[in-house]
C-alpha cells in the first residue's frame, strides 16, 4: 500500500497536527560532527532553531515539539487556519514579505515598508493565496528547508542538496499518538545517545522548556511586524555610512525586534485550557507564535516526569515499572502502561512505516475517511494499546 498523499493527510483550510521528519542528504553529519572530514557542523543546529522561532512568528502554524539531531530534525506542528482567518489583509502582506520579501519598491532600504505592503493589501486574490500559504506545514517546511541549504551551501562553497529530499509526514490523529510521538520526539537525542538526559539535550523543545521554567531568557529571533515608514527609512540611509548601514542591518537581523524573551515563548504551549474543546483560536497576538492554545491534557510536570522515566529506561531488558500517577495517565489514553517504554523506544518499528500515528482505533477510523481498510503499522501498534479496533 502506498503512502497517503500529502493533501489527503493535511490541508491548509483544516486544522491538522502532522509530525515531520527531515533528513541530511545521504544522512550525513551536516549538522553535527563529520568523522569523515572531520569538521564539526553542531553550530548549525541553532540556526534551524533560529529559523524556527522565526518562521513561528509569521506563520500560522504552532511548533509543538521538535528535535535537531546530527543528520535530521523531528517537528510536530500543528495548522492553524483559524488563526490567519483573524489576521487582517495587512498583516497577511507584511507577514508573507517578512519571509518572501521578493522585488521591492524601495529595493535599496532592505526591507519591507508600508508602500510594499499597501500595494500588496489591495491585491485581493493574492492575499487569498497567501492566507492559505501561511496556513499550509508544506509551505513552512518549504521556509525553513531552503535559507538553511542556501547558507549551508554557501558556508561550504558548493552546490547541490542539503536535504535528502522531500520531508516525510505522519499525521497525528488522537491524544494517545500526540503524547507517544511529543516524548519521543523530544527524546531522539537520548536514543541517539548525543545526551545522558533530557535536560542535556539542546535544541529539543524540552530542553527549552525547562530552561524556559528557570527564567532563562535569549535575543528573539521573531520578525518584526511593522513594516517601514519608507520616507523616512531612505532618509536615515542617506544620512547614514555605509559600513555603519551595514552593522545596523547585521544586528536587526540577529535580533529583529530588539527583544529579549523566555527561551520557550516561541512554542506553542504545552496543556490545553480548563476548555480543551473550545472552537476559539485562541490567536496571539504578541508577535511570538501563532496562538495560545496547548495540545496535551496534562501539566507541564507530568510531561516532564514522564520523560524523564522513559529516557532512563534505556535497555529492553529488566524494565521497571511505570510509577502509578504516570500510568494512570497513560492508561486514561488507552495505552497499555507495560508497553509504553516499548511503544516510544521503538517507535519507527510501530509507525515507521506509517502516514498515521494513533491508537488502533483512531488510524482506522482514519484509513475509512481516506478510503482504505487499514494504515501501515495498524496492527503491529494494536499491542501497545488497552483496546483494540473491532
Amino acid at each position: 500500500m502506498g503512502r497517503s498523499k500529502r493533501d489527503e493527510q493535511f490541508h491548509h483550510s483544516t486544522v491538522n497536527i502532522v509530525h515531520t521528519v527531515q533528513r541530511c542528504v545521504r544522512r550525513t553529519f551536516l549538522t553535527g560532527f563529520d568523522p569523515v572530514s572531520g569538521k564539526d557542523y553542531s553550530f548549525r543546529r541553532e540556526w534551524i532553531r533560529r529559523r524556527l522561532e522565526a518562521l513561528a512568528s509569521v506563520f500560522g502554524v504552532d511548533v509543538l515539539s521538535y528535535s535537531v539531531l546530527s543528520n535530521h530534525l523531528h517537528l510536530i506542528l500543528r495548522n492553524r487556519p483559524d488563526v490567519v482567518a483573524t489576521w487582517s489583509d495587512r498583516e497577511v502582506a507584511i507577514r508573507w514579505l517578512r519571509v518572501y520579501p521578493g522585488k521591492r519598491i524601495e529595493e535599496h532600504l532592505g526591507e519591507p515598508t508600508d508602500r510594499d505592503v499597501d500595494q500588496l493589501a489591495n491585491s485581493p486574490e493574492r492575499i487569498e493565496e497567501l492566507r492559505q500559504r501561511l496556513s499550509d506545514i508544506s509551505w513552512f517546511m518549504r521556509s525553513l528547508s531552503e535559507p538553511i541549504a542556501r547558507m549551508a551551501n554557501r558556508q561550504d562553497e558548493c552546490t547541490g542538496r542539503f536535504w535528502e529530499g522531500r520531508f516525510k509526514a505522519m499525521s497525528i490523529v488522537d491524544e494517545a499518538g500526540l503524547l507517544a510521538c511529543a516524548i519521543y520526539v523530544d527524546m531522539n537525542p537520548v536514543r541517539a545517545a548525543m545526551a545522558e538526559l533530557p535536560e542535556q539535550a539542546e535544541h529539543t523543545s524540552a530542553y527549552d522548556r525547562m530552561r524556559g521554567e528557570q527564567g532563562e531568557t535569549i535575543d528573539s529571533a521573531a520578525f518584526d511586524l511593522v513594516p517601514v515608514n519608507a520616507q523616512q527609512a531612505a532618509e536615515e540611509t542617506r544620512q547614514t555610512p555605509l559600513e555603519e548601514l551595514e552593522r545596523l542591518r547585521k544586528s536587526s537581523r540577529r535580533n529583529p525586534t530588539g527583544r529579549r524573551i523566555r527561551r520557550d515563548d516561541w512554542l506553542a504551549p504545552l496543556t490545553l485550557g480548563a476548555e480543551p474543546l473550545s472552537l476559539d483560536p485562541e490567536a496571539h497576538t504578541d508577535g511570538l507564535r501563532a496562538s495560545d492554545k496547548g495540545f496535551l491534557n496534562l501539566s507541564w510536570d507530568d510531561y516532564l516526569a514522564l520523560l524523564r522515566w522513559t529516557a532512563s529506561e534505556k535497555t529492553c531488558g529488566g524494565v521497571s515499572r511505570v510509577p502509578e500517577d504516570l500510568a494512570e495517565i497513560l492508561n486514561k489514553l488507552g495505552i497499555d502502561a507495560g508497553m509504553w517504554r516499548d511503544l516510544v523506544w521503538n517507535f519507527k518499528r510501530y509507525f515507521g512505516q506509517s502516514s498515521c500515528v494513533g491508537t488502533p482505533e483512531a488510524m482506522a477510523s482514519d484509513a475509512e475517511r481516506l478510503g482504505r481498510h487499514w494504515h501501515r503499522g495498524q496492527a503491529s501498534a494494536r499491542r501497545c494499546f488497552t483496546t483494540t479496533a473491532a
